[in-house]
């Protein structure tokens, strides 16, 4: 019952910066996907429910696509090499399931058009963490820094207008609008924090595959935690989830897209910094707002003037993500990053010429041929039988939807994930 992986094709000669680019557009395309199915919070559906139904499509996908890209075996064999990223991958899981709770409470009070720009704010949290532990700007050139700052300063001005748009919007129930904003703006300082685990996986040689598979269970643990405070115990929890049963499949759908957006948005992170990877996926409002506006119609019942405020905010702040995401990191800023991952071998006794190899996107392991074993397809299979369990026993939502455009939005995922999946492949053999 096991079968040996097919010889790779000869690699590709596409610069890491570029693929790192890519990677970050694909991430924004099924990040910003993904969380459509929150919109169910405005037909009632409580924020922990569907935060609790976006982690368990996680926690599957955490592990089937890592499966079924690299098998059980590499993915043991790199735990085994680096065990003291275990405790980071747990909490950095820990910090998602959280910040996603909040920005589902966000959602209920704000929409998603203008939830998303807002938590993206995360792009300046991340800058922050890469520059100040894993020397990422250092050693760049005055223009890169000029790039830097000024798209950090119009996420800053975009997000500003965007609020200023909410709260003349929502005249009347600020109270309940300012408690959104504060939860998506808080969601944006625990994401972009949850990149330190993430980046210093990274300059250790860890695969963002590997990773995830603990990362998962930081999530699941914590969101389940949350879920029994927030209903007072396992069995009340248990019975809403019953009752919530009909819908269940969309926000697990939901977290399964997500894992895809979040796997690209990790490469982007190892190959150009989590200083430029997360503002480039970032643009994942783009995505947002198209399914808030086209297929949710969010905006039917905003001004002109409303309307052209939000889209202006969404554009500054784009403009600034990809200012600070198009400056390449030049040779000397390179060397501190090389200093940062020996300082990660040093204190870990990791062996720096492989690390280096890895970070490269030349893991020599992935060009082995590895046995594929039987529970792989018992854990493939698993999945395909949760969805069909789910999609067995649902039922259509009270939520009107435009069905030509969210029929254009997923056929988009799907092309971009194609695209974007085979050159990671031919460059890294997702290494």
């Amino acid at each position: 019952m096991s079968a040996t992986t097919a010889a790779a094709p000869p690699r590709s000669t596409i610069s890491l910066h570029k693929l790192g680019v890519f990677c970050g557009l694909a991430a924004a395309v099924w990040l910003g996907s993904a969380e459509a199915p929150t919109k169910l919070v405005s037909a009632g559906f409580s924020p922990f429910l569907l935060s609790m139904g976006m982690v368990m499509g996680a926690f599957v996908a955490r592990w089937t696509l890592p499966t079924m890209l690299k098998g059980t075996e590499f993915l043991y064999h790199d735990l085994r090499e680096r065990p003291h990223l275990i405790v980071w991958a747990l909490v950095g899981g820990m910090l998602w399931a959280v910040a996603n709770t909040l920005t589902i409470f966000g959602i209920r009070s704000v929409g998603l058009a203008i939830a998303f720009p807002l938590w993206n704010t995360n792009s300046l949290v991340g800058l922050f963490w890469g520059w100040l532990f894993f020397k990422e700007l250092r050693g760049s050139r005055a223009k890169d820094w000029l790039k830097v700052i000024g798209g950090a300063a119009a996420i800053v001005v975009g997000a500003a207008v965007l609020v200023i748009a909410t709260v003349q919007q929502n005249a009347g129930a600020t109270g309940k609008t300012g408690i959104g904003i504060l939860a998506v703006l808080g969601a944006g300082v625990l994401w972009g924090t949850m990149y330190i685990p993430y980046r210093k996986a990274y300059l250790s040689g860890m695969n963002p595959l590997s990773f995830v598979t603990i990362f998962t269970f930081g999530e699941l643990g914590t969101v389940f935690t949350l879920g029994c405070f927030f209903y007072g115990g396992v069995g009340p929890l248990a019975a809403e989830l019953q009752r919530a049963r009909p819908m269940l499949f969309w926000p697990f759908l939901g977290g399964f897209c997500w894992v895809i957006g979040d796997l690209f948005q990790q490469y982007a992170a190892k190959y150009v910094g989590i200083g430029r990877g997360i503002p480039l996926s970032n643009t994942n409002q783009l995505l947002g707002l198209a399914w808030g506006a086209l297929v949710f119609g969010e905006f039917s019942g905003l001004s002109t003037g409303g309307r052209l405020t939000i889209l202006l905010g969404s554009i500054i702040m784009i403009a600034g993500a990809i200012s600070i995401s198009m400056a390449a990191p030049p040779a000397s800023e390179l060397e501190n990053w090389r200093a940062a991952s020996q300082r990660e071998c040093d204190r870990y006794g990791l062996n720096q010429e492989e690390v280096t190899a890895i970070v490269d996107g030349d893991d020599p392991a992935t060009e082995q041929k590895r046995t594929r074993r039987w529970w792989e397809w018992l854990i493939v299979a698993s999945a395909c039988g949760i969805f069909i369990w789910l999609a067995a026993g649902t039922r259509v939502q009270p939520i009107a939807v435009n069905l030509p455009w969210m029929i254009a939005l997923i056929a988009g995922a799907l092309v971009t994930l194609g695209l974007c999946g085979t050159l990671l492949w031919r460059r890294t053999r997702f290494s």
